[in-house]
């Protein structure tokens, strides 16, 4: 459990870090990526769309305003196409950390500990409880980013870790995309309704998810 949390401290720093960095540089702001929305919406869709997948991307290595993304393409590109390359892009970006963290993990948990034992605990306290923390990460900022490193870093199978990012992204991603579709910028009250009742529901879920987990620790101590 100590190495679980203490990985996840680390993930949160490097990503944490990111976000201050590009928030007080602003190399990359909210009305920035409006602009640049603006700019594109009389070209191919398509360019637009491959901004967007790109935009996801790099989410996992540098802070971009998530929600805010999809809203946008929503907005810009309706529901069915932002959609599309929004579900593109979040999964390109989960993958790739996945995908990394399942080469390169192990090697930095090596550096972390030399107990193989506690890494081997780590990896079954992940795959036994990953599936739900995969499903409710929308809730928390980072959380998909981390969880999907650690999904790699514990050698969850490909098909647990695809399926159980579907279970949460795909609700999360229909509701975003939906809302921000039938908003515009004067009118921007279906987006806001849709992004606060969908973290809200994650949180419920979260909430629960925690509550349960906390009620067996203590069955196991007794």
């Amino acid at each position: 459990m100590r190495l679980l949390i203490k990985s996840v401290l680390i993930l949160m720093l490097i990503f944490t870090s990111t976000l201050i960095l590009i928030k007080f540089s602003g190399i990359l702001t909210v009305s920035d990526i409006k602009e640049v929305f603006e700019v594109l919406k009389s070209q191919p869709s398509y360019i637009l769309g491959f901004l967007i997948v790109f935009l996801l991307l790099v989410d996992l290595f540098i802070a971009v305003p998530t929600m805010t993304v999809i809203i946008l393409a929503g907005y810009f590109l309706g529901f069915e196409l932002a959609f599309l390359y929004t579900f593109f892009g979040l999964l390109l970006a989960s993958f790739t950390g996945y995908f990394l963290s399942r080469k390169y993990g192990l090697k930095i948990l090596n550096r972390l500990t030399s107990d193989q034992e506690q890494i081997e605990q780590m990896k079954d306290l992940f795959n036994k409880h990953g599936i739900l923390v995969l499903i409710l990460s929308r809730a928390v900022p980072m959380l998909p980013e981390i969880s999907a490193c650690l999904a790699g870093t514990c050698s969850m199978s490909i098909k647990r870790f695809f399926i159980a990012w579907s279970l949460g992204t795909i609700p999360y991603l229909s509701v975003i995309a939906y809302a921000g579709s039938i908003s515009d910028l004067e009118n921007p009250i279906p987006a806001i309704y849709g992004a606060i009742g969908i973290t809200i529901s994650f949180w419920f879920l979260w909430m629960i998810f925690l509550k349960a987990n906390k009620i067996k620790l203590k069955n196991q101590k007794i």
